[in-house]
């Protein structure tokens, strides 16, 4: 039987979600074909002579694409068994099989693929809807057939653009952030994959020309003793290649004295979701920081030699006016101006199916029932001006690319709009005009 995995967009990475399954099922025989849409049109020749087809929704961009996309694959494959996988498919099974899908897989989703494969085989059609969070025994993903590091978003850095890799050292996460997506599934559940074949995976994307590797795990120390090592061994392999992490606030913290030997194994970048720097959002988000935690671990960072890559939700039913301009500020006198990538100054929160956030009754007061066409429970500003200055701010932040702008002058654009939009306030000290060499960053801003 033929198998093809589709992609529609893993965050300007190789797709993982991909590559892993893929090596599963092909020990198990069978002829697999992968495409990845986000930089390859659809194989509609491989989509018609597959008798299955995984499409892979790991977040809720990809499962929006992964949306327009079934209807003309259920067409292309009439006969095909179609099975979306990865973290949205079983918060979004009923709308995913409406449009054409058989079934949903979430959680640990290699072994399940491989069961659907010999089922079919068999005779069986797959359940449903399926959550697996069993232990897995983990092996190298088969990057064969997907376009190489060259084709996806790369470190930027003063010296030039480095070719980069991704990979995943452990899944799920040991904490459960109200707004995170990863937590309806793995409820604080967290996987080790074992360091051989993290690093036979690094390897082979070595071998095709990266020279950085994004470790995409939600938290890179959520289990320190795994993650120290890989880096060590990682760094006496491939002295030349750097690498980037994700990393809580609170994790910056505790962890503090293994910064330094992050930055001596060649991390360049942490990105951390700050989220917020109002303590009240902070709370209800439940991040189990502060804004003056965000303030230390900065400091921490920068002593190290890191840069900090800081996402935030910057839009929220509680992110009045006061509340966005202090947050300016906050960046501003935080020094994190170039720690800031445009789009983080306009994201809004997402409230998926199964979120924690509907815990919050202060929220289902103002959300409305869930939205098929959204992916998300939509919700409005009580004041108006609020949501009004977060599509203005979404429309600069998608701007702001082709002006080839540093994040200083964005930032300063921003300021203008929302002096325009909701009132004057006075201007922060832009402490991130001092001169100092530019931080290194990602290619690809987006996050989710």
């Amino acid at each position: 039987m033929r198998v093809l995995l589709i992609s529609t967009y893993e965050l300007g990475h190789q797709p993982f979600g991909l590559a892993s399954p893929a090596a599963w099922l092909r020990r198990a025989g069978a002829e697999v074909a992968c495409v990845d849409t986000a930089v390859q049109p659809l194989d509609r020749e491989a989509a018609a002579a597959a008798g299955l087809i995984g499409v892979y929704v790991p977040m809720h961009t990809a499962t929006r694409l992964a949306a327009e996309l079934l209807p003309g694959l259920r067409r292309l494959a009439p006969r095909a068994t179609i099975v979306c996988y990865g973290l949205y498919a079983p918060l979004n099974a009923g709308l995913l099989r409406g449009l054409g899908a058989d079934a949903a897989v979430g959680g640990e989703f290699e072994a399940a693929l491989v069961e659907i494969y010999r089922g079919l085989a068999e005779g069986r059609p797959p359940a449903a809807e399926q959550v697996r969070l069993e232990r897995i025994a983990f092996v190298p993903p088969d990057r064969a057939g997907l376009p190489g590091p060259a084709a996806y978003a790369g470190l930027v850095t003063p010296e030039g653009q480095r070719a980069a890799g991704y990979t995943e050292a452990s899944r799920g996460c040991k904490h459960t952030c109200r707004h995170c997506p990863i937590v309806p599934v793995y409820g604080g559940r967290f996987r080790v994959v074992p360091r051989e074949v993290v690093l036979a995976d690094v390897r082979q994307q070595v071998a095709q020309g990266a020279r950085h590797i994004t470790f995409g795990d939600p938290d890179f120390l959520n289990g320190p003793g795994h993650a120290l090592p890989l880096v060590r061994a990682l760094h006496a392999e491939h002295p030349g290649v750097t690498y980037d992490v994700t990393i809580k606030v609170e994790h910056l913290l505790r962890h503090a004295a293994l910064l330094p030997e992050l930055r001596a194994t060649g991390c360049v970048l942490v990105t951390s979701a700050v989220e917020a720097l109002d303590d009240g959002i902070l709370a209800r988000l439940d991040k189990r920081h502060t804004r003056a935690d965000v303030a230390r671990a900065a400091g921490l960072l920068r002593d190290a030699g890191l840069a900090l890559n800081a996402t935030f939700v910057a839009f929220t039913p509680w992110t009045t006016r006061a509340v966005y301009r202090d947050f300016l500020a906050g960046v501003a006198e935080l020094g994190l101006v170039d720690s800031v990538a445009p789009i983080q100054y306009a994201i809004r929160l997402l409230v998926p199916a199964g979120s924690r956030m509907l815990e919050l009754e202060e929220l289902r007061a103002l959300a409305g029932p869930f939205d098929p066409a959204a992916l998300a429970h939509p919700w409005r500003h009580p004041d108006e001006a609020m949501d009004r200055l977060q599509r203005a701010a979404m429309r600069l932040a998608q701007g702001s690319a082709p002006r080839a702008e540093g994040r200083a002058e964005f930032f300063a654009r921003l300021l203008d709009l929302v002096e325009a939009q909701i009132g004057a306030a006075p201007r922060p000290p832009l402490r991130h005009l001092v001169p100092r060499p530019p931080i290194p960053y990602m290619s690809e801003p987006w996050y989710c």
